[in-house]
């Protein structure tokens, strides 16, 4: 009897993991709808390439990835690069590479299957919202071949394809966390609203006190540990640059005839742009080669001087696990995990995003005649979010964790060393600066274009 359950059992799973509707977490998601679901898997594929790829740069996983044949011949030279170089440092560039490669083609091989599609009626929503053993199935054959790339060019030019990617991503980020921060805002100042509860403007009152003394901290310790007197002046321009746009999309946020035109807009949101800015022009900073303006967190803990490692960068170690890779990387988690979930009402961010407008939560879910709860399907009259756009999304952040895992460092073909490079910062910095204009944009654009709807 037991053994007939199980295989009931295991059938129903084979169901969910091979047929046309996602039921597998239907039972456990806080809502049944087919889009919502659909995108909390593809999500999960990503982290959990991301959580591959961070244990393969884990101390000691070089002698391991080591053993692949041709990965690193005769554990001293690379073919394709003419001088020898550390196995031990690039071993861990490589594999995080080939996995982020076999991912972006993964989705965005989607990208382009999903284009057109308008309805759950298209045959392809069908592929799109099930058959997940088979997709799985599918990212592992591509990583598998993925680590049998001829080296030649394939670090050099993925890099750019990397750094493009990631520019693109951090204004994804950007757009995210300003929808973030325009639905925490409306929804408490509603609830403040309707219960006469001071408590919420409190709430809000505190937040953004609070992010705004942490932005003026971060200016505080830039100023401190990334200039120098005689030196640094790029970090000195960075710094004081951002933080007059930050005043100035502040300023601009609570301005009468903005507040006439978007009720909603605040110092709230300002806050959370302006820090995510300071995180941007650190981020950037800590890519600049020259190290005494680019002290490492283990030297400023440690008390350590940083005209002691400013000589020959090369012969410095290569730490890939840096502070600021940690905080993009939960970061990026966030932000990979609201845009699965999100529900917005904000017009301009749903248009940017190529989304529908949030008409609330599922369903319980409906039980078909086998028993097997399964999501609503919320799409046949429409899709509710871009399905091409969705996997392009995660196509960037697929190069984004990429770039961010391996510092954005570049291999010095020269020397046994893995190198900053002064592109990379100039990439962080001019999203900064793009993602600042395009929210100040999001404020000024009801007063320019008073016809438009934008609200």
């Amino acid at each position: 009897m037991g053994a007939c359950l199980a295989l009931c059992s295991l059938a129903s799973c084979a169901s969910c993991l091979c047929g046309s509707a996602p039921c597998l977490l239907c039972g456990c998601c806080p809502s049944s709808n087919n889009s919502t679901i659909t995108r909390l898997v593809f999500s999960f594929f990503l982290l959990l390439g991301t959580f591959v790829s961070v244990i393969m740069i884990l101390p000691g996983m070089e002698t391991e990835l080591r053993k692949i044949p041709g990965f690193c011949q005769g554990g001293s030279s690379i073919p394709g690069i003419e001088n020898h170089v550390n196995c031990d440092v690039i071993v861990g560039y490589k594999s995080v590479y080939r996995m982020c490669f076999a991912m972006t083609c993964f989705f965005f091989l989607f990208f382009a299957i999903m284009i057109g599609v308008r309805s759950s009626k298209d045959p392809r929503a069908a592929f799109q919202n099930g058959f997940w053993f088979f997709k799985f199935l599918i990212l592992v054959g591509i990583t598998v071949g993925a680590f049998f790339i001829p080296d030649g060019t394939f670090h050099t030019v993925w890099f750019y394809f990397g750094v493009v990617g990631s520019f693109i991503f951090i204004l994804i980020q950007l757009i995210l966390l300003i929808d973030f921060a325009h639905s925490w805002n409306k929804i408490w100042v509603e609830n403040a609203e309707n219960s006469d509860n001071k408590c919420w403007y409190a709430g809000l009152l505190s937040f953004t006190v609070l992010l705004f003394s942490l932005t003026i901290m971060a200016v505080v310790l830039f100023y401190v540990y990334y200039t120098q007197p005689d030196d640094c002046t790029e970090h000195k321009v960075f710094i004081s640059i951002n933080l007059i746009f930050c005043v100035i999309i502040s300023v601009v946020s609570i301005l009468p005839k903005i507040q006439d035109a978007q009720p909603h807009s605040g110092l709230l949101q300002a806050s959370l742009i302006s820090l995510y800015t300071m995180y941007v022009t650190w981020s950037a900073m800590t890519n600049n080669p020259n190290r005494s303006c680019n002290p490492s967190l283990l030297s400023l803990v440690s008390n350590i001087s940083a005209m002691e490692t400013s000589g020959d960068s090369s012969s410095a170690p290569v730490q890939w696990w840096d502070a600021q890779g940690i905080v993009g990387l939960v970061i990026f988690l966030f932000c990979t995990l609201y845009a699965s979930i999100r529900s917005s009402s904000n017009t301009q961010v749903n248009k940017l995003m190529q989304t529908e407008e949030g008409t609330g939560s599922g369903g319980e879910g409906v039980v078909g005649e086998d028993g097997i709860r399964r999501a609503v399907d919320n799409e046949e009259d429409g899709v509710t979010y871009n399905y091409s756009f969705f996997h392009f999304h995660l196509c960037l952040a697929s190069l984004y964790i990429m770039m961010t895992l391996t510092n954005w460092y570049q291999p010095d073909t020269t020397s046994q060393a893995m190198q900053s490079s002064m592109p990379a910062v100039w990439v962080k910095m001019s999203s900064s600066w793009l993602g600042l204009g395009l929210y100040l944009w999001t404020l000024v654009a009801p007063l320019l274009f008073p016809d438009r709807e934008f609200s």
